[in-house]
C-alpha cells in the first residue's frame, strides 16, 4: 500500500512539473512570467555562488525561529491560563474577539513605527501569526480534558492548580496542543514573508527585489526554498512528536 501511494505521489510530481514545463516552451505564457523547471537548477547555482541565498536563508531562519519561539510560548501560556481558570477567560474574552480577526500583515505599520525597519519588527509580525493558532490548540487543549480526570487527581490529593497541570492536565492536553503547534510551523513561514515586505532583509525581501526586476526565476528558487525549509522542519517536529507521544502507541 505505501509503495503504491510513493508511486503515484511520484507520477503526480512528474506530470505537474511536464505541464510546468510545456506551458512556457509551447509559447502559452513568457518564460519571464513562467520560467520552466528544467531553468531553475542554474538560477539557484547563481544565486549560490554569489552567497545571497545562505544569506537570505541565515537570515530568515532566525526571524523564523526567534518568532516562532516567542509567539508559541506565549500562546501556549495565555492558551493555558484561559482554559485553566474560566474567570480569566471571561476577562480576556472581547479583547480575543477584537484583536483575533486581524490578520499579522495589518501590524505591520505598527511594528516599523515601533522598532524600525529591524529584525524585531519582523520577528513581532511572526510572533503574532503564531501567537493566535497555539492560543485557541492550547485553551482548546485543555477544555477537552475529561473532568473525570481532574476529580480522580483531587481526591487524590493534587487540588492546587499547578499539581492539576503537572500530573493531569498537561499531559492530557499535549496531543492537541502538538498538533496545534505543527500548523503553526506553516502559518510562521506565511508570516515570514509578510514580515519582510516591510524591507528587513530575508527571503521575503529578496523575493520581492527579484520580483520588481522581473527575475521570475530567482523568486520561484525562494518559493521553493521555502516549501523545502518547510518540508524538514515539519518533518522533525513530527519525529519529536512521535517520541514525546510514544506512549500512545
Amino acid at each position: 500500500m505505501r509503495n503504491r501511494a510513493l508511486l503515484l505521489g511520484a507520477i503526480g510530481l512528474i506530470v505537474f512539473l511536464s505541464a510546468w514545463e510545456a506551458v512556457p516552451r509551447l509559447g502559452l505564457l513568457s518564460p519571464t512570467l513562467m520560467p520552466p523547471p528544467s531553468s531553475l537548477p542554474a538560477s539557484f547555482l547563481r544565486e549560490y555562488r554569489s552567497g545571497m541565498w545562505g544569506q537570505m536563508v541565515g537570515l530568515s531562519l532566525a526571524h523564523y525561529i526567534i518568532g516562532f519561539a516567542w509567539g508559541a510560548g506565549l500562546g501556549a501560556l495565555f492558551g493555558i491560563f484561559t482554559g485553566m481558570y474560566q474567570h480569566l477567560q471571561w476577562l480576556l474574552e472581547w479583547v480575543v474577539r477584537v484583536l483575533r480577526p486581524i490578520p499579522n500583515l495589518a501590524w505591520a505599520p505598527f511594528a516599523i513605527i515601533w522598532f524600525g525597519v529591524d529584525e524585531a519588527a519582523a520577528i513581532f509580525i511572526i510572533s503574532v501569526g503564531v501567537f493566535w493558532i497555539v492560543f485557541f490548540a492550547a485553551q482548546g487543549a485543555i477544555h477537552a480534558v475529561d473532568r473525570d480526570l481532574i476529580e480522580v487527581a483531587e481526591a487524590f490529593g493534587f487540588r492546587s492548580g499547578y499539581e492539576r497541570f503537572i500530573k493531569v492536565l498537561f499531559p492530557a492536553c499535549l496531543p492537541a496542543l502538538l498538533v496545534g503547534l505543527r500548523t503553526a510551523l506553516g502559518q510562521a513561514w506565511m508570516a515570514v514573508v509578510a514580515a519582510e515586505l516591510s524591507g528587513v532583509s530575508g527571503l521575503g525581501s529578496r523575493m520581492m527585489q527579484a520580483s520588481s526586476l522581473l527575475a521570475t526565476d530567482i523568486v520561484v528558487v525562494y518559493m521553493l526554498t521555502m516549501a523545502v525549509l518547510y518540508g524538514v522542519m515539519d518533518i522533525g517536529f513530527m519525529s519529536v512528536q512521535r517520541y514525546i507521544l510514544r506512549w500512545k502507541a
